[in-house]
């Protein structure tokens, strides 16, 4: 009985969204329901207001790979609810990061009644308006800066607006997560983030090493993001994990972490106790460690979803076995079933309904956390 108290205290909020009479119209059915003990309909009636929230809400995720993007994409997205996202582009070379960015400011600029290139928070907030969604164009390495400072210089005016120091090796800025060594930012490291900060182009940590990410955090005049990663206190010993402290200085700062979706980044053992759960255990933590501003959604692979892309164990998995280090710990599959669907972060929002988190902190988590964030960051 006190579990059906605490449904029903959730739901009772949620009736000023609604016309006094249309509230009144509801008690008889809800007290219906609780006199005869059956709680179907009650279930139903959360069920939907949980729903109204998510598509009111402004949902951004932290990174999508947008690799072979097509009609199939655009289908998921649509479905998917999101009012934006951070895309992650070729780094490949300047050449190519060039060429990337001119192909998706084209496609934006071909679908005007779909997207908008996002470089401000307000661009978002027009998003949900008009309903389209607004893209973020960035990298997840600076190995295309080459030797050059300047070259940032270039990419922000072909329209960058994030950039992850590092991959997983050794570049010139710095460590990443699986280099054998832990230096951290080279001199040259430190000249480009002291750029990025002029530029605006948004500081990302998420594969950074250890060391790496704690001199983002330091050197950057602004608040860094790790716009995909998760707690090392939950997933042990993992390269791409984030400390307690490096969650702490990070917020303390003002950046957000967006908790990422791949499963096998969230825990050992898929399937079994590594489960949607377990991905709403990682929010729980970074919201007690770093705060309730400072805690985001990230999925980290195309939006329809690894399965729906035609992941295999022969074109996935395998090939991850060579390019990625037994740190890694690669599993197959390497989903958690309800993160690899377009409803992936309205079923996130379902489970922190049911742990009690209020409306307002639901819509922090699913955008608003990145909105506050880009406000700060961004330049005009």
């Amino acid at each position: 009985m006190q579990s059906k108290r605490r449904s029903l205290i959730k739901l009772l909020p949620l009736g000023a969204l609604f016309p006094i009479q249309i509230a009144n119209s509801f008690a008889p059915k809800i007290s219906h329901e609780l006199n005869s003990n059956n709680s179907e309909l009650i279930s139903r009636s959360i069920l939907k207001n949980i729903d109204h929230i998510y598509d009111n809400a402004i949902v951004v995720d932290g990174i999508v790979i947008t690799r072979n993007w097509n009609q199939d994409s655009n289908k998921a997205l649509k479905k998917s609810g999101y009012t934006g996202f951070n895309a992650s582009l070729d780094s490949g070379s300047l050449r190519r990061a060039l060429f990337s960015l001119s192909e998706w400011q084209s496609r934006i600029k071909k679908n005007p009644d779909r997207f908008i290139r996002a470089t401000s928070a307000d661009d978002f907030i027009l998003a949900k308006k008009e309903g389209k969604v607004a893209i973020m164009l960035g990298f997840q390495n600076t190995s295309m800066i080459e030797k050059s400072i300047d070259n940032l210089d270039i990419l922000y005016h072909a329209g960058t607006r994030w950039m992850q120091l590092t991959y997983n090796p050794r570049n010139l800025l710095g460590d990443g997560c699986t280099e054998r060594t832990n230096a951290g930012l080279s001199d040259f490291g430190v000249e480009a983030v002291e750029r990025m900060n002029e530029l605006g182009i948004i500081i990302d940590l998420s594969h950074c090493g250890r060391q790496t990410t704690n001199d983002g955090i330091k050197f950057s005049k602004s608040g860094a993001m790790i716009n995909h990663s998760m707690c090392e206190a939950l997933h042990k010993d993992h390269p791409r994990a984030k400390t307690d402290e490096q969650i702490r200085a990070m917020a303390d700062k003002g950046g957000v972490i967006g908790i990422i979706s791949l499963g096998y980044m969230i825990g050992p053992n898929l399937g079994k106790e590594t489960t949607l759960e377990t991905y709403v255990d990682h929010i729980d933590h970074a919201v007690k460690v770093g705060g309730i501003d400072h805690v985001g959604l990230a999925a980290d692979f195309a939006v329809q979803g690894l399965e729906a892309t035609g992941a295999t164990r022969e074109n996935w998995y395998v090939p991850r076995l060579t390019r990625f280090k037994p740190s890694y710990k690669v599993q197959w599959p390497p989903w958690i079933p309800e993160l690899d669907t377009t409803d992936r972060y309205r079923n996130v929002t379902r489970l922190l309904d049911k742990r009690g988190y209020s409306t307002g902190d639901i819509e922090k988590i699913l955008g608003l956390n990145w909105l506050r964030y880009y406000r700060e960051v961004l330049k005009p």
